[in-house]
């Protein structure tokens, strides 16, 4: 299964500990519920059982309007990524909590993890999930 999230990657907040107790930051709630709505509705695999899983994920940058031309030129050579924030796994446990008991039942089912920051004049997130093939 493969689906495309639109915008800036997102990175999954620390949560906030009150007098009132814990709790997730209201942005990374908002993002993960983004993430699972576009799943199911993109989605035409989900898995049921306990298999273990790969996931792939791009995330996709936007280019600074000031980026010298020859930055850009070095991004569609491909020897310039995004070193910027959020960090790259605050960005896969965002997504992967997401799918948590949507796609799969427990993120647990994750074994193999790609996961790469690339730049693009248009920001978004590219998730692939699939079994592995024995």
């Amino acid at each position: 299964m493969k689906f495309t999230v639109p915008g800036n990657p997102t990175g999954k907040g620390r949560p906030r500990v009150t007098k009132n107790g814990t709790y997730t930051p209201q942005k990374t709630k908002d993002y993960q519920k983004k993430v699972a709505t576009i799943a199911v509705i993109e989605s035409d695999n989900y898995f049921t059982s306990d298999e273990p899983l790969v996931a792939t994920i791009l995330c996709y940058y936007p280019i600074p309007k000031s980026m010298p031309k020859y930055k850009r030129k070095m991004i569609e050579e491909g020897t310039l990524y995004p070193i910027v924030k959020p960090d790259i796994d605050n960005v896969a446990k965002a997504i992967l909590d997401a799918l948590n008991g949507v796609i799969y039942k427990d993120d647990n089912q994750i074994v193999e993890l790609h996961i790469k920051k690339l730049y693009s004049d248009n920001p978004r997130v590219v998730v692939k999930i699939e079994g592995i093939e024995c």
